[in-house]
């Protein structure tokens, strides 16, 4: 078989890949951004980092799967959980989940199930301390996330609290992860370990708060909702009714709070990344790319504050060259990438809005 006739559509022409060729061909796949984001990182973190992802999309798709009930998907989570910490049993696991996708599932993401064999074999083959790093997120994620698949959310979540949770089992444990497998990779960076894992975590939350905001009514079209009631409480808007607002201040009030929270967790996430040695520009770039392109999400927001879909706020591709181009310029000056971001972000920070950055909850 011909190197053209590789194919996601055709999941065993994969097998002919080398372990780095298959991992990114399923990333280009099943996420465009972090097919553009992870080859930044150095060789050594590449594997690692690319496997990582894809155990997470493969709970995403778990969690995302429309056929499945709620109790099909808390025994898939903890079977996959097994499946990782073990690396036994991954054929049969594949075997009772891939009949199971529904046609709502990306057929990247059922290739991806298809060839989850594979990707766990790639799992075992990384150093001791990656594979524990890899297995305590899929774990706090996969255990995670089905407390909020249970519950009615059709008209929010109840507080702060609960966003800040279900940010963390989706984003929050992930950043940790990212952390530990930076600290592994380098000694020099592994002295900032305690640091950066707090600050993984709001890095984490900055970037699941922007994906919600930026989703908030595709998600109502499917009956969701991921805002917290009380900050629109406290705004006099009751989210029951977000499919009846059209352009209401009180809703719109809302969401600037929440704007200016996860630029919070944005700057977090620049001091983050500003710990990371300025010679490690693969890893930086890395973080700033994923950063900038978020404060740009995050300003199309709030410029349109009553946008009504997501492509309204969808970051143009110029806007994603023009983030490329300018850490690639800036990337090795702490200074410059300070002063940039509070050039870009200013607008987001609401006045009198204070939140604390949360705490690891890395063990």
């Amino acid at each position: 078989m011909s190197e053209s006739q590789v194919s996601l559509d055709n999941p065993k022409s994969l097998s002919q890949l080398s372990d780095d060729d298959f991992q990114a061909l399923l990333l280009e796949g099943v996420s465009r951004t972090f097919a553009l984001t992870i080859p930044q990182l150095p060789q050594k973190l590449y594997g690692a980092v690319a496997n990582a992802y894809l155990l997470c999309r493969i709970v995403d798709t778990i969690e995302d799967e429309v056929s499945l009930s709620a109790e099909q998907k808390k025994h898939f989570c903890a079977g996959f959980i097994e499946v990782v910490n073990t690396g036994a049993n991954a054929e049969l696991f594949a075997v009772d989940l891939a009949p199971l996708l529904s046609d709502q599932t990306i057929p990247a993401e059922h290739t991806l199930i298809h060839v989850l064999p594979r990707v766990i074999q790639i799992t075992h083959s990384f150093e001791e301390a990656q594979i524990e790093a890899l297995a305590c997120c899929v774990e706090t994620m996969a255990a995670g996330m089905p407390i909020f698949q249970a519950q009615d959310l059709s008209g929010g979540l109840p507080t702060l609290a609960d966003l800040d949770n279900y940010c963390y089992y989706v984003a929050g444990c992930v950043g940790e992860m990212l952390a530990k497998l930076f600290c592994h990779y380098s000694p020099e960076i592994n002295q900032h370990r305690d640091e950066l894992l707090k600050l993984s975590v709001s890095f984490g939350q900055g970037l699941q708060m922007t994906n919600i905001l930026k989703d908030i009514w595709d998600d109502a079209q499917r009956g969701v909702c991921w805002l917290p009631q009380d900050v629109f409480a406290e705004t006099g808007f009751d989210l029951k009714n977000i499919n009846l607002q059209e352009n209401d201040p009180a809703f719109a009030a809302g969401l600037e709070h929440l704007i200016s929270i996860a630029q919070g967790h944005l700057h977090n996430a620049l001091v983050y990344t500003l710990k990371i040695p300025s010679h490690e520009t693969g890893i930086r770039n890395f973080c700033l790319w994923a950063l900038g392109m978020a404060v740009l999400t995050l300003k199309k927001i709030k410029q349109n504050i009553n946008f009504r879909h997501s492509d309204q706020v969808k970051i143009t591709r110029n806007s994603v060259k023009t983030t490329i181009l300018a850490t690639r310029i800036l990337g090795r000056s702490n200074l410059m990438l300070s002063l940039l971001f509070n050039l870009t972000s200013r607008e987001l920070k609401a006045s009198g809005w204070q939140y604390a950055l949360p705490s690891s909850k890395a063990i």
